[in-house]
């Protein structure tokens, strides 16, 4: 089997995936808006050679009929979240290697306030960013902070196509790789001939202009997408270098990323230039009784209340108001769709009912998997996963914090790393490098982006 992607999953916020665990003794998430609790953690992240911290956002909170949902507020159950922009610099500075994934919505600002957002920050890391692409999550509150109406959900993804159109001209096509010069003697910071406009008129946005910074260590930031919809798919296919799926059964993980990895086939990319990644938790001591006990005191923290919350932030669709009988098929959304189609009818397999729903997500939480037991024993369980699925990695989610990872990094690392499959070190100097191998920095010649590429000798001419 082959050597594994690990990277760890993060809202800027007060919680795991699972429960509220700020209120165990133990747990330092409630320090989340100091500085030093995030360096501390991409040092940890970064001395146990993991790959990237991956850090969730959305505008959205749980939220029903405009009204806040108290358990949210109650629990801290996606409520608070803070910006995770601001802190990225801070971890870069104290690491090296350690990758960052930044999720922003195309649905809130123009693409090319993003664009230019993902290249300081390209700069700023040496290469070492990676841009979630979302259409919205929690979608309805976040648009109507926003003041705006709620896009209909493969309508958001058509327009999420069209923005990052824009972001890959100015990215691959504003500047040419030697138009910087920065010759003081001669006075040319920049060769004119090696900067041009971008023109885009597309079906959502238009933009004339240039990328206003020389090109960045990987011109375009690591493309990352999660969704599992059947829209949503098709939009990885196409753009997305990366896919974080929901974990939960395994069966249905490897149809979601048989389903991508069909999608990327299509758009005249192999299957396998998409990394598929799913979320998981893993609860682990060195004996099974231990990581037992730890599971059972997770779970006191969970409620009910607090997980049908979190999924009608989601999803828009309130797991306490349907009948506990019946399967979710009663209701429809326009919301979270991932989670959604988690729970309907698959392949002759009856649909969960609405209770069974609500026990899944309180026990599991947001991103589907949990592995409970012995580091060996873990580590056999996750084998036997990514032979059933086919996933090329894993979101490492968090509950306790700082002692899950240390658990993880301790306990289960170790074993990984003895039977093959996880990296021993670093490889390359970039976040594309540290997934696809040294020596591939920039997008590759299979993705749609390099057809906005600058090519051949600099010129003044516009980008189209």
């Amino acid at each position: 089997m082959k050597p594994l992607v690990f990277g760890i999953f993060q809202y800027i916020a007060p919680n795991g995936t699972v429960g509220s665990a700020w209120q165990h003794p133990s747990d330092t998430s409630h320090e989340y808006l100091t500085i030093a609790h995030w360096t501390k953690l991409a040092q940890k992240f970064e001395s146990a050679g993991l790959d990237f911290l991956f850090l969730a956002d959305s505008y959205g909170f749980p939220a029903l009929d405009g009204e806040l949902l108290e358990a949210a507020v109650r629990e801290g159950r996606g409520i608070p979240q803070g910006d995770p922009m601001p802190i990225v610099t801070a971890m870069a500075a104290v690491t090296e290697k350690l990758g960052f994934i930044l999720t922003t919505s195309t649905t809130v600002e123009a693409p090319a306030a993003n664009a230019r957002r993902f290249a300081t920050l390209d700069h700023f890391t040496a290469g070492r960013i990676g841009w979630n692409i979302v259409t919205g999550s929690s979608g309805a509150t976040a648009a109507a902070l926003m003041g705006k109406d709620l896009i209909a959900h493969d309508v958001r993804y058509d327009m999420a196509d069209d923005y990052v159109d824009v972001c890959l001209k100015l990215w691959e096509g504003s500047w040419s790789d030697d138009a910087l010069v920065v010759d003081k003697a001669a006075g040319v910071y920049a060769d004119p001939a090696g900067v041009r406009m971008i023109d885009h008129d597309g079906p959502y946005y238009r933009a004339h202009g240039i990328l206003n910074l020389p090109p960045s260590p990987q011109r375009t930031p690591l493309l990352v997408q999660a969704g599992a919809s059947g829209r949503g798919r098709d939009f990885a296919g196409r753009n997305a270098e990366a896919v974080f799926v929901a974990g939960g059964v395994p069966s249905v993980v490897a149809a979601n990323v048989a389903g991508v990895r069909a999608s990327a086939v299509a758009a005249g990319r192999a299957a396998d230039s998409v990394k598929l990644l799913v979320g998981a938790l893993f609860i682990t001591a060195p004996t099974h009784e231990e990581a037992v006990a730890k599971h059972t005191e997770m779970l006191a923290m969970s409620t009910n209340e607090g997980a049908a919350a979190i999924y009608a932030g989601n999803t828009g669709i309130d797991l306490l108001a349907l009948d506990p009988d019946l399967p979710l098929a009663q209701t429809s959304t326009e919301m979270g769709q991932s989670n959604v189609e988690r729970y309907l009818a698959k392949d002759g397999t009856p649909a969960p009912l609405v209770r069974d729903i609500l026990e899944n997500f309180r026990t599991t939480g947001i991103n589907g998997s949990v592995f409970v037991g012995t580091p060996e024993e873990v580590v056999d369980a996750l084998e036997e996963f990514v032979r059933a699925t086919d996933v090329d990695g894993f979101l490492v989610q968090p509950h306790l914090t700082p002692g899950t990872y240390d658990d993880f990094i301790e306990l289960v690392l170790p074993v990984l790393r003895e039977r093959g499959l996880a990296p021993g070190e670093y490889r390359g100097s970039t976040l594309r490098e540290q997934l696809f191998g040294e020596g591939r920095s920039r997008l590759p010649e299979s993705h749609r982006g390099h057809d906005f590429a600058w090519a051949g000798t600099t010129g003044g001419d516009s980008a189209g």
